[in-house]
This record gives structure tokens, sequence and C-alpha cells, in this order.
């Protein structure tokens, strides 16, 4: 792959930018055109793990509604719009990280490949994280809160809407390892202050989990919380077994800045009292 000069005038850069968005558009295009004539075929796959909580026909296909005659379009689009979000993920991660290349230094752009795999990999391993293990879970609590008062009549557009929200939400948040590790790698924050602060970081998480789950379902909630929680842990492991002998580095700087930090203000705290006297 050509990779650019690290310097460039600034419209030369945003001429960059362009052309990679106008691949991406292009990509994206074609795969909704692709698609759109498949939706009947991904519409019964994306309700496979929840077609026990619908209404369904006597050939065991939902019994879907749709309330206007616009609505059979717009449900079709809507699924080729997302499937082709999610089939050209791997493009899109592509063009964004290429973009970014040139800024590296050349011992720093080895870890492109790794970086490009492990990203798409991940997004992947969410999707199909959210479609085996929490599709299912999160669509019985949120049917059974209607059970003995209301009668369920599902609309098509929703529940493809709601479904393929979560395994979007899912695909980008199963990406925090590659942030955690990069932001210790490239020292951004210090693995052992990112280690010190996991109080904050657990209540972090817990709180991105709820802002991502599409449903107010707290069963999603700590499913989701419960794998950040372990692909968090696992990207520290990961960083602390790259950087070695820097994190002991780091942990004793932090250490003496602490003792500094403490002694500057018992001192200060000392010519505050003398001058009082």
């Amino acid at each position: 792959m050509p990779i650019g000069p690290a310097r460039m005038p600034l419209f030369d850069h945003l001429g960059e930018l362009r052309m990679r968005f106008i691949r991406i558009v292009v990509c994206l295009l074609i795969a909704v055109c692709v698609f759109y004539l498949a939706t009947p075929t991904i519409a019964q796959f994306l309700v496979q793990p929840v077609i026990e909580f619908m209404p369904t026909e006597a050939d065991g296909s939902p019994a879907w509604i749709y309330r206007d005659a616009f609505g059979a379009f717009s449900v079709r689009f809507t699924i080729a719009m997302w499937s082709a979000l999610v089939a050209c993920m791997p493009v899109i991660i592509w063009q964004v990280l290429a973009f970014f290349l040139p800024a590296l230094k050349p011992n720093e752009r080895k870890w492109f490949i790794p970086t490009f795999a492990i990203a798409v990999g991940l997004f992947i391993f969410g999707t199909i994280f959210c479609y085996l293990v929490i599709l299912h879970p999160a669509f019985q609590w949120l049917t059974d809160q209607g059970k003995g008062f209301v009668t369920l009549l599902p609309e098509a557009k929703e529940w493809i809407d709601i479904i393929i929200k979560f395994e979007v939400g899912f695909g980008f948040a199963f990406e925090l390892p590659l942030i955690v590790f990069y932001l210790t790698i490239f020292e951004v924050v210090p693995y052992a202050k990112l280690r010190g602060a996991w109080r904050e970081i657990y209540i972090a998480l817990l709180v991105i989990s709820a802002f991502i789950t599409p449903d107010a379902s707290p069963v999603t909630m700590f499913l989701l919380f419960a794998a950040m929680l372990s692909l968090y842990e696992v990207s520290m492991l990961a960083s602390r077994m790259v950087l070695g002998n820097k994190i002991k580095k780091q942990k004793l700087e932090l250490e003496a800045q602490a003792k500094a930090d403490a002694e500057w203000e018992a001192e200060w705290a000392e010519r505050q009292k003398q001058k009082k006297k």
C-alpha cells in the first residue's frame, strides 16, 4: 500500500480525507444495492434468536406488520443499510487507519496490519457474541414486561432496527481492548495510572454499557459490562506483556511524584501554620 508523506498542506490532507470518504461511500452504496435484493433472507436470519417471542404465521415465519405503503420499502432499506455497514466495516476501518498511517514513525507502521486484523476481528466477534448470547435474553426480558395486559403486534421496522442496533453497538463496544492497548503502548495514559484507577474505570464501563444497549434491560447491560470488563483486563494484560520494564518505571515515577506532592503539601501546611503564629 503506498504511503503518502507525513507533512502535507492542509488542503492536501483534506483531499486525501475526501478520497477515502468517497471510497467508503461507494462501497456502502454497492453493498446496499446487493443487500436490498436479499433483505427477506437477511430478515429471517436476524430474527432467529428471538423468533420464539414473536407471533408467527402457519409456515413459522414471523407475523410482522407495517403501518403504511411506505413501510415495506423502509424496512427493506433499513435492513440493507445496516447490513451494508456491518459488511463494509473492514473497508471503513482500513480507510480510517490508512489516513493516519503517514503520521506514524517507520517503526510504528509495523503495527498497521495487526491493528487492522484485530479491529475487524473484534468487531465481528462483538456482533457474533450479540447474536448468540445477548439477543435471546434481552428480548425475553423485554417481551415479558407486557405479558398479561397487552398484545404483542411486532412492527417489522422497529424490531429490525433494534436488533441491528444491538449488533452494531456490541461490535463497536468490543473495540475497547484495542483502544486501551494503544493508549498504554503509546503512553497517552500510563499503564500504572490505568491500573491504579480500576474502580473508576469499572464504573465508567458500567455507564458505557448502559448507554450502548438500546433497551432498558439490566440483563443486557450487565452481560455487555461483563464482556467489556473481560476484554479490558485482557488488553491490560497484553499491554503489560508488551511494555515489560516500562510499566515498572512508570509505577516508580508515579510513586515518586505522589511522594513529592505529599512532601510539598506538608511543607505548605507547615508554612501556613508558621504565618498564623
